[in-house]
């Protein structure tokens, strides 16, 4: 009678878990969507902001001859004014081209076909979706806050991935770092600085990338289930448990990788997906 309860609730439960898969798929589709709809009143305000700048600098022109009439002590006013105008337009370019850039790289991500192996920059595609997953975590997680510590091999030849696979493993482990942290800081408080590195160098033949933070960190018996279907230790509605199974299938599967990984409870996790480099 107790097996047949706890077939009951493991069925409720997978239910569950399919209904969050299928949410997260359609949330999936609906932010390419938003992204796609962004960029277009993003490149108005890098625009207008360039044009604000022309503007000022034309206005500047058209005053100098009234520096005299103005007076010293006004003129400097209107010349420091001018100057932090100048500087705040230059940083609304400055953020502007910046989300632009993540927008475009999303979508190129996004819009490759299923399984087509492109070369791609994967410093770059780490980087944009640690910043991706970073973002978002702090948009759900309340007080999540985090320092993120970056290191990329300069130089590493473009490798020929499926974008839209290895950057959805990149971001399965981040935001798992990214928990990891959040409940860890919750336990230890204010003297506890949550920290995630990460990593992209070439070991060998092999492409490397790294995240090691240090938060909560895994029991052995985590360790074991790890990449089981449905595992998960995350309150019900917060995670679905396919996350780190998908990722080994992306990894090892689809780009004949591997994944390592180490941690101890109440100190650290570091994960490693390593892909064979082509050139």
């Amino acid at each position: 009678m107790d097996t047949i309860e706890e077939l009951k609730e493991q069925i409720v439960r997978l239910q569950g878990q399919v209904k969050e898969q299928e949410k997260m798929a359609t949330l999936g589709l609906l932010t390419a969507g938003i992204v796609h709809e962004i960029r277009n009143p993003l490149n108005f305000v890098i625009n207008f902001s360039k044009l604000s700048g022309d503007l000022l600098r034309e206005l500047n022109e058209d005053l100098a001859p009234y520096e005299a009439e103005i007076g010293e002590e006004d003129w400097e006013d209107i010349q420091d004014i001018q100057g932090n105008l100048q500087e705040n337009l230059q940083k609304i370019r400055e953020h502007g081209d910046r989300a632009i850039s993540i927008i475009q790289h999303i979508l190129l991500y996004s819009r490759g076909k299923e399984d087509e192996f492109i070369p791609t920059d994967i410093c770059q595609l780490v980087h944009e979706y640690v910043w991706l997953s970073y973002h978002a975590m702090r948009a759900s997680l309340q007080n999540f806050n985090i320092s993120i510590q970056e290191h990329y091999e300069e130089g590493l030849p473009p490798q020929p991935v499926v974008p839209q696979d290895l950057s959805r493993a990149v971001l399965n482990v981040m935001n798992n770092a990214c928990y990891a942290v959040w409940e860890r800081a919750k336990q230890v408080g204010v003297d506890y600085r949550p920290t995630v590195e990460i990593r992209v160098y070439r070991q060998d033949k092999e492409l490397c990338i790294s995240i090691k933070d240090n938060g909560t960190g895994m029991t052995e018996e985590v360790k074991k289930r790890l990449f089981e279907t449905f595992f998960t230790t995350k309150p019900t509605g917060q995670g679905t448990g396919l996350g780190m199974y998908i990722t080994r299938n992306i990894i090892e599967e689809k780009h004949h990788g591997r994944i390592e990984f180490d941690s101890e409870a109440g100190s650290f996790t570091i994960f490693t997906l390593i892909i064979p480099m082509k050139a």
